[in-house]
């Protein structure tokens, strides 16, 4: 295994840090007031207690006979902890003595959301995650979604690219589709916002808690929406802030992001010697005559990678009214991130603001408002497109000119230095998310709500490739502007009845509708021939090319109306209910199918509150759930049930003339994708508390699957879009929550998560096999879905070596006249002399046997310490760029294990020789590699400043922190990192996961932090 981090430069961290420290130094003392109490836990005095004001380092203990005394602010809040009990959170007011009596700890009866409310996790019959607000401020994070890594059993995610603000992968127990985004549906503060929102909009800071839903009970209630699982974000407010004075918080951090471990190539010297092997097998010119030492050694990475700065500062003010009736949260967050590659980064700006009211004893409203503005520079050089280029290869001409001629071939070649100097790619966009409401209670336990949400995302992207660029005609430069408007909103209605049936029944029952409507429209204008690059994209007519010129318009819609409706019963508190069911109707099917309804039903038993289960002192609490049901997917876009026109010019009067053709046939049949689940849990809380765990085992069916399925050529087209098929998945998750000691100084805590999924097509409408196309020079044969595989599997050949003789050749069948002595060698499985798709077997999958986080938790005193590691076992990643730089001709940069390459003097080697044809190679079990791998995901070092012993009564709390994030990883992966998507999220991306081909790299981050509360 290798340890893989590497640090170029460590840029000096910004002089405003001391500047801020002075500044804060000298606010204003407010008063405080001596409480003073006693803690007792069944009646009894409990010595040892930990008294701490909340958000501060503040903090006492009980005596002997379990009394405290404590200064502390009217409007703070007192936290009283002790090992094996539940922590009681007390607002001080005008309060001078405090008795509290503490009841034994249970993380069962924690509150967690869940669609449309909120529960105990005791009373809970479907499968939760909850990710905590500590959990996501521990790592700094551009978006929400990376810091979910290893936190939720049964998720998977992958950071599809190191580049700022990108965005992650995730599946919620494996994927559910074919054709259809198995992306989770992201619900923020009950704002279904979808599967593609961009969640560069929200500020992690202001999350309160995360929650993610993974089994019918809790999913059903989103339908169609839920079948990919869903999680929920709720931001934070000020309800739990008294005293009718605002709590102010503030936090800045800066990082340096270091430039990664580079993939090991072979050095100049090497590559020069293996380029001119392979030009004089070839019987070419050598294109390296002279001493290597007479030839460029360039550094592309070098060059244009560097260290780069992170910028974060956020504020935010929170609070209630002395009477309770307003709360109020409120921040600012500026973000600015630089990406290792030059022309890469991020800059956000995010406004959110929450606040609640009550207006009487029935009435209560309020609103949600986030507002952001991002700009993006995507970047115009690729991480991989450094990995192609020879160190031989000069920048410069001789007059100081840019080089735009590839020195081997004589191709134009695209120079990075020019390109990301010269050309542009950039993005701009603006979103706001809302959320109005009114609540009504006309009796007790009644309640009935409204939410209006609207979402408005306005885009522009603007490219401009340069007149200057050294490998294009001046023809060739170009502009390009695309706008995006999306205008949508929701609708949701709800009516909630909770109520009891004499001592042992217990019942709440919600109804509701919501209606949803989004709109997007897009426009496209581009221009060829520019002469100067005086304007760039800003005066589209400049172009001189009018007859290249491009201009296109769309136009996107989608309509949901649901109707929905959930009973959660319990009888003695101890056996629970859940029925759940939703109707949803869509715009993107046809009339017949747009309408279907998706139940489920779940079932808890509290198992210790049995009386065979009293006289035990190892559970504190034991409870077995279960759940069946079923969810939804679209799976399609919008008109994808009606045929299409394509342009189809014909000949009328011997003259061409435009016109229309039906691109692909109609098919009014298509339905919802159905995913049928059955889930089984035991939950447990162990010695006093100290230890909670939770284990699953679920199955998923999905049926109807949409696929391309191939029709007769007499209808006119190729294939239709149907629903068959099927595929399951089945899997099993582990939590282990600890707390490892625990006293008057020191605390460790652990955090265990394990998940293992395995996924399995069942049938794909009579075919054996599909092969899905990644790349247009291969063809198909490196990725195929298969009956009784996952979803999906990479196919090639076997890779065997290579030949060490003629006399092999000629007695192995195949036509010598195709295969060369040190070339490579593959499996001819049906003996047919020939390598064909026919030979392909399956050499690996995507999908990990099992995927773990796991965390520790340190306090001492006034210092903090956070470690968290997480992983993947068993997954298998198809290096794309193995085909260049092991295999293929010698213009391209190669491995530096390439070295040890077949030669006469070395010929035992397996690594095929330089000069054999490029038709030689075909997608093999060389390219497949463990994916296998631990990260080192973050390290946090936080010391809480002693603030009232400093005379500091104005400020509540201050912390400054130290943290690394992907600090290293073990991986035996030729790319350093195998944790990437070499096709994105969507589209191809949404199948065809776990290929590599030189992704942006993600960096090692090393921030410095401080934050404070008044």
């Amino acid at each position: 295994m290798n340890l893989k981090i590497r640090c170029k430069t460590l840029s000096s961290f910004n002089k405003t840090w001391m500047c801020v420290v002075l500044a804060l130094s000298s606010m204003a003392i407010t008063n405080s007031q001596t409480v003073s109490g006693t803690v007792k836990a069944d009646g009894e005095p409990l010595p040892g207690a930990t008294i701490i004001v909340k958000g501060t380092s503040r903090g006492t203990t009980s005596d002997f006979d379990g009394n405290f005394t404590i200064e502390a602010d009217a409007q703070s809040t007192l936290s009283i902890s002790y090992v094996g009990y539940a922590t009681q959170e007390i607002l001080v007011g005008n309060q001078t003595q405090i008795n509290v009596n503490l009841v034994a700890d249970n993380k069962l009866d924690e509150v967690v959301i869940i669609g449309y409310g909120q529960q105990r996790k005791s009373d809970l019959t479907g499968s939760v995650s909850t990710v905590s607000a500590e959990d996501i401020a521990n790592i700094p994070s551009s978006r929400v979604d990376q810091v979910l890594q290893g936190r939720a059993a049964g998720v998977q995610v992958t950071q599809v690219s190191g580049a700022p603000g990108a965005g992650t992968s995730i599946r919620v127990r494996g994927g559910n589709s074919i054709t259809g985004s198995n992306e989770p549906l992201w619900v923020i503060d009950g704002i279904v916002v979808g599967t593609n929102f961009n969640l560069n909009n929200i500020n992690a800071n202001d999350i309160k808690s995360i929650e993610v839903l993974k089994d019918a009970s809790s999913i059903a209630i989103y339908g169609s929406r839920g079948a990919n699982g869903v999680i929920l974000v709720t931001t934070k407010s000020g309800a739990n802030i008294g005293g009718g004075k605002p709590q102010v918080s503030a936090g800045i951090y800066t990082s340096t992001q270091l430039v990664p471990e580079m993939p090991n190539y072979l050095s100049q010297v090497q590559q020069i010697e293996y380029t001119n092997a392979d030009a004089m097998a070839r019987g070419v010119a050598v294109p390296f005559p002279g001493n290597p030492s007479d030839y460029p050694d360039n550094d592309y990475f070098d060059l244009l990678l560097d260290p780069s700065p992170i910028y974060s500062a956020n504020v935010s003010i929170a609070g209630s009214s002395e009477n309770g009736n307003v709360s109020y949260y409120n921040s600012l967050n500026f973000f600015d991130q630089d990406g290792l590659i030059k022309n890469s980064g991020i800059e956000k700006y995010i406004f959110r603001s929450n606040i609640d009211f009550k207006l009487s004893d029935k009435f209560k409203a309020g609103f949600r408002v986030n507002y952001s503005r991002i700009k993006q520079d995507n970047g115009v050089v690729g991480y991989g497109s450094l990995l192609a280029i020879l160190p031989t290869q000069p920048i410069f001409n001789d007059d100081g000119s840019y080089n735009g001629s590839n020195e081997v071939t004589g191709n134009p070649f695209n120079n990075p230095v020019a390109t990301a100097k010269l050309d542009i790619d950039e993005t701009t966009t603006s979103n706001l998310l809302g959320t109005l409401y009114l609540e009504y209670s006309p009796i007790e336990n009644l309640i009935i709500r409204s939410t209006f949400n609207p979402d408005i995302t306005n885009s522009k992207r603007n490219e401009f490739t340069s007149s200057q660029r050294p490998d294009l005609p001046t023809t060739d430069s170009n502009a390009r502007v695309r706008t995006t408007s999306s205008i949508g909103w929701n609708n949701e209605n709800t009516v909630q009845y909770s109520g009891n049936i004499e001592e042992n029944h217990s019942y709440t029952v919600l109804g509701g509708a919501s209606f949803q409507k989004t709109s997007t429209e897009t426009l496209l204008a581009q221009s060829f021939g520019f002469t100067t690059d005086a304007t760039t994209f800003n005066n589209l007519g400049l172009g001189t090319d009018p007859l290249r010129n491009v201009v296109g318009s769309g136009y996107s819609g989608i309509q949901i109306a649901s109707f929905f409706g959930r009973v959660n019963y319990a009888y003695k508190d101890k056996y629970l209910l859940t029925i759940v069911g939703r109707t949803d109707g869509s715009s993107v099917f046809a009339p017949g199918n747009k309408y279907e309804f998706y139940p489920s039903i779940a079932g808890a038993w509290k198992i210790t509150e049995e009386p065979f289960m009293q006289n035990q002192n190892t559970f504190q609490n034991l409870k077995l759930r279960a759940s069946y049901g079923k969810s939804g997917n679209q799976a399609i876009s919008p008109y994808n049930t009606l045929g299409v026109l394509v342009e189809g010019n014909t000949t009328f009067n011997g003259t061409e003339v435009p016109g229309a053709v039906l691109g692909r046939p109609a098919n009014p049949d298509l339905k919802w994708e159905t995913t049928t689940s059955f889930d089984i849990a035991l939950e447990a809380s162990l010695f006093g508390g100290r230890i909670f765990t939770e284990f699953n085992y679920y199955s998923k069916k999905t049926e109807d699957l949409l696929l391309d399925v191939t029709i007769p050529r007499q209808t006119g087209y190729t294939s239709q879009l149907q629903n068959v098929g099927s595929l399951e998945n089945k899997g099993w998750e582990f939590l282990l929550n600890s707390t490892n000691i625990r006293n008057d100084n020191f605390n460790w805590n652990s955090t265990l998560t394990l998940s293992s999924n395995k996924n399995k097509v069942l049938d794909l409408g009579g075919q054996e096999f599909i092969d899905v196309i990644t790349d247009p020079i291969l063809g198909a044969g490196n990725l195929r879905i298969i009956v009784g595989e996952t979803v999906p599997v990479f196919t090639g050949a076997q890779y065997l070596g290579t030949w060490k003789s003629q006399q092999e050749i000629d007695a192995s069948g195949f036509n010598p006249g195709t295969q060369s002595v040190g070339g490579p060698r593959y499996a001819d499985l049906d003996g047919s002399g020939d390598i064909t798709p026919e030979d392909y077997v399956v050499l690996g999958s995507p999908f990990p046997d099992l995927i773990y986080g796991f965390e520790n938790n340190f306090s001492y005193k006034n210092f903090d310490l956070s470690i968290y590691i997480q992983g993947t076992v068993g997954n298998e990643v198809f290096n794309t760029r193995t085909r260049n730089s092991y295999f293929i001709r010698g213009e391209l940069p190669k491995y530096a294990e390439v070295a040890n390459y077949w030669s006469p003097q070395n010929p035992t080697s397996d690594i095929p020789r330089p000069g054999f044809v490029e038709g030689a190679y075909v997608p093999n079990s060389v390219d497949v590699e463990d994916g296998s791998h631990l990260r080192l995901k973050n390290v946090r070092f936080t010391y809480n400043l002693p603030v009232d012993k400093m005379g500091w009564k104005g400020v509540k709390d201050m912390s400054i922190y130290a943290s690394g994030t992907n600090l290293l990883i073990l991986s035996d992966f030729r790319l350093i990192d195998p944790e990437t998507s070499q096709y994105g999220r969507t589209g191809l991306g949404n199948i065809a996961q776990g290929f590599a081909g030189g992704e942006y790299p993600n960096a090692s981050v090393l921030s410095l932090g401080l934050n404070v509360t008044f």
